[in-house]
């Protein structure tokens, strides 16, 4: 069997000490904003863009890179981590894989106003890393939340 490989972005966005997640609609878990990649797009403009899509929120990524340029290249930001999503399974073998650039973001507010054709903004819940360790949610997210509410503890301190 052949896998095919998709790319996406997420985003942990996190307000007041708490990241937001939704009940994903087909994959019946909870997750922070993401999707695929666009064939125009780089990374962490796909990881803004559906945030802003599906929260209606104005994420400022926390960034960790020096700002390196030339007349032909410059810096993007990079992800603070890469994951590979199996999202197909068939018995021991994958039909289908996201390889997920994984960013982190701090918003204005908590006040959520998704796009007309996204989950509406009761489908979505703030966790704070207490509520985290105690969700019944996967242990990439639980993890990852908690680390993104952590390093947006930091950048604004």
């Amino acid at each position: 069997m052949e896998t095919t490989r998709h790319f996406t972005a997420t985003v942990y966005l996190v307000h007041d000490g708490a990241t937001a997640l939704h009940e994903h609609p087909r994959l019946d878990i909870r997750l922070p904003p993401g999707g695929h990649i666009d064939r125009d797009e780089l990374p962490h403009e796909a990881a803004l863009r559906e945030a802003r899509e599906e929260t209606g929120l104005e994420p400022t990524l926390l960034t960790d890179h020096a700002e390196v340029a030339s007349e032909t290249s410059r810096a993007i930001p990079r992800p603070r981590h890469l994951m590979l999503a199996d999202v197909n399974r068939y018995g021991d073998q994958v039909g289908h894989q996201h390889i997920d650039h994984v960013f982190f973001a701090t918003v204005d507010s908590r006040a959520l106003t998704p796009d007309d054709d996204e989950e509406p903004a009761s489908a979505w819940d703030w966790y704070t890393t207490r509520e985290l360790r105690a969700a019944d949610v996967d242990n990439d997210v639980r993890e990852l939340g908690a680390e993104a509410v952590a390093a947006a503890a930091e950048y604004s301190g």
